[in-house]
């Protein structure tokens, strides 16, 4: 996976899908700019200046880029607002590019400074500021997940009761595994990979070594909340298709014929929008959030949306210690046990 912010949309869209990122670059980078409409701006030579290009370089960037810069805040002022810039700046301050007869004035937010930060790659400047971006990120969400990335996953207000019903399942398909399939007891191991092939395409081992899980690290309390359900899903209606298939049979069932149980399943129309939700999720946020890279869901991977970040990071997250503590998650948890 390309992760050079010149080159990798999905790179850049990590950045300044962050708010939580881009509040501390603001205010480490301390760029400057002007405050316009309750945000600080930046004129086109301001932004040449900040990242020693000239105007012209910014010119063809805002051609080669521009729907990527507007989607981040570029925009051109006109009628009203570019009086009002005019008359907060030009006098008071003398900008000679704020010209008094242009129809017109292009004006980049932070955040679209930042875009166009990422994109320019004749300036030293601009490596320098990339440079910056990346260790703040970083430094942002290690901070905000408590220094524990690797179980960012459970600061999902959704991950306890899809862990919880997870467990229901996992049990379900344990129990039809020792009930109607002849087999030794390696079954347990196998079938759980077969499963995770299907779901993540890796089986546990590959997905630990990706993890960099330590021994004592359960595997699927790093698993996000549609992960899990996406295995519990496939678990739950296995164990159906096997008890029922084993009945009709009057006897346990093979491997062989447990194995054409799961191709079927793993081509049911079904769960396809759920399988393809978790590889999304997984291999997107791992990214992301873990810098850990699932080569075999390469395809799979999307910028991490601006929720997510404040689902992983913001005011609703919460450790799982904090969570256990609460008596509305706790209800929650009671409700699905007395199911």
């Amino acid at each position: 996976m390309n992760n050079d912010l010149t080159t990798s949309a999905i790179a850049r869209n990590n950045v300044l899908n962050n708010k939580y990122a881009l509040a501390e670059l603001e205010t480490n980078l301390q760029l400057g700019g002007l405050s316009f409409e309750g945000e600080t701006v930046f004129t086109k030579q301001q932004a040449a200046q900040i990242l020693d290009v000239t105007e012209r370089t910014i010119d063809n960037y805002i051609a080669s880029s521009g729907d990527e810069l507007e989607k981040n805040g570029y925009r051109i002022l006109r009628g009203k607002s570019l009086k009002n810039i005019r008359l907060a700046y030009v006098d008071e301050m003398n900008f000679v590019d704020i010209s008094p007869k242009a129809p017109s004035l292009g004006i980049f937010t932070f955040r679209a400074l930042l875009n166009l930060a990422m994109l320019v790659t004749e300036s030293e400047r601009a490596k320098f500021i990339r440079s910056r971006m990346l260790d703040i990120v970083i430094d942002v969400i290690a901070q905000k997940s408590g220094g524990k990335t690797t179980f960012i996953n459970q600061r999902d207000v959704d991950y306890l009761p899809a862990a919880y019903q997870e467990e229901s399942y996992r049990k379900q398909f344990t129990n039809a595994l020792r009930d109607y399939l002849e087999m030794s007891n390696v079954k347990y191991g196998i079938y759980t990979d077969k499963i995770y092939q299907i779901i993540f395409c890796e089986n546990t081992k590959e997905y630990r070594q990706i993890l960099k899980l330590a021994e004592k690290d359960k595997t699927r309390e790093t698993m996000y909340a549609e992960v899990l359900k996406a295995i519990g899903s496939f678990e739950t209606g296995l164990a159906a298709g096997m008890k029922q298939k084993s009945e009709m049979l009057g006897r346990k069932l093979t491997p062989t014929e447990l194995n054409e149980l799961l191709a079927e399943a793993a081509s049911n129309p079904f769960l396809q929008p759920f399988i393809l939700d978790a590889r999304t999720k997984m291999s997107s946020r791992d990214l992301g959030f873990r810098e850990v890279l699932h080569e075999k869901l390469e395809k799979y991977i999307q910028a991490i949306p601006e929720n997510d970040f404040e689902r992983f990071l913001g005011e609703r997250s919460r450790s799982l210690k904090e969570q256990l503590e609460d008596a509305e998650t706790l209800a929650v948890l009671q409700r699905l046990k007395d199911r």
